[in-house]
């Protein structure tokens, strides 16, 4: 039985595809590694270097980490193999995102479109996400760090806000769907999801080529 692929729905935050003749547990395969080990960049570190506002520093760090930012993983190497051996990373495995803002006469709204990063690619997704309301007075100032994680670490560095396996309409017929938070396009984690996949078989398979049958028995 011949397999087969087609594209039902493809838009910027998600994709549809329908399969035909394709074993079910490579689906969910592809599925739980686009959720939990294709790469994205996220907020890890931050320096706060000023903050008069009501909110804690470590509130503050933990909603820039959950502003989706814009990936290009052919550019950055995951922390743990770059060879900077820097603890504040490299141009290779980290982008600086730094934001300075101050409420003068008026109650201002901080969002993730106030952020200045160094790398013009890597930005928010949406440039209207509150970070904080500063009153009259307040000031707000710091140094943000993003790298290359997974969503097995933590839900910040998720690809995905839904990859589903369903059944199609015949019998032999499955349904993956991807959706996006924006960091990367569908296509994007479909493809590094199933390089991953590749990846790992091949390490598999070559273990298993050197394994010493004979001394076992």
């Amino acid at each position: 039985m011949n397999l087969s692929i087609n594209v039902l729905q493809e838009t910027d935050e998600k994709i549809v595809l329908q399969f035909t003749n394709m074993p079910r547990q490579y689906l969910n395969a592809i599925r739980r590694i686009s959720i939990s080990e294709v790469p994205t960049l996220a907020i890890d570190d931050v320096v706060i270097l000023e903050n008069s506002s009501v909110m804690h520093d470590e509130a503050i760090a933990h909603r820039l980490g959950l502003i989706p930012l814009r990936t290009e993983l052919n550019k950055f190497v995951l922390p743990q193999h770059c060879d900077c051996n820097n603890t504040l990373g490299c141009s290779k495995c980290r982008v600086l995102l730094i934001l300075d803002s101050e409420s003068t006469e008026k109650t201002r709204i901080v969002t993730s479109g106030d952020l200045v990063s160094e790398d013009e690619f890597v930005k928010p997704v949406s440039m209207n996400i509150p970070i904080i309301t500063l009153a009259p007075g307040q000031k707000l100032k710091f140094e943000a760090y993003a790298r290359l994680g997974t969503g097995k670490d933590h839900a910040k560095w998720q690809p995905t806000t839904a990859a589903i396996v369903k059944d199609g309409n015949d019998a032999n017929e499955s349904i993956l769907i991807i959706e996006t938070t924006g960091s990367l396009t569908p296509e994007e984690i479909l493809k590094s999801a199933v390089n991953i996949i590749n990846t790992k078989l091949t390490t598999l398979g070559d273990v298993v080529k050197n394994l010493d049958f004979q001394s076992a028995i």
